[in-house]
């Protein structure tokens, strides 16, 4: 067992050196550019290095000074956005409210509630149409 793991041990050191081998190409007679391990015999060929890692993606670097439209427009942008999530949250809080009022509704024959600072319990009536506007109400403003 040992054994096994030593030889794939020392296979694997061994195949990153195969992998970073050198990489030629040239231009045939006929125009096609091609690539190979070995240089082709009485031709010239480019040696690439393939031990260099890939070029980072450029940044865009500033080429002139923001104009003061621009980072007014930068910021109308962010509070917009800022609004717009705010808003979601809400709707997504309110969307749960209601989802739990609907199950409170369904699953509940005795429903209660309190009006004019007492309590009274929904008749079989009035029961079905409030789980008939909630669930309205869910149709229209949740996902």
């Amino acid at each position: 067992m040992r054994l096994t793991i030593l030889a794939g041990g020392l296979l694997l050191a061994l195949s990153s050196s195969v992998m970073a081998g050198q990489v030629y190409k040239w231009v045939d007679a006929q125009g096609v550019t091609h690539f190979g391990a070995q240089p082709p015999q009485g031709q010239s060929a480019e040696a690439l290095n393939t031990a260099t890692p890939p070029p980072k993606p450029a940044t865009a670097a500033p080429t002139a000074p923001e104009s003061s439209g621009e980072s007014e427009q930068r910021e109308i942008d962010r509070q917009v956005k800022k609004e717009v999530a705010e808003q979601k949250v809400e709707r997504q809080r309110y969307c749960t409210t209601l989802r739990t009022n609907l199950a409170q509704l369904q699953n509940n024959p005795r429903v209660r509630v309190e009006e004019e600072g007492e309590m009274r319990r929904l008749n079989e009536e009035e029961r079905q149409t409030r789980i008939s506007e909630t669930q309205q109400k869910i149709a229209e403003t949740c996902d």
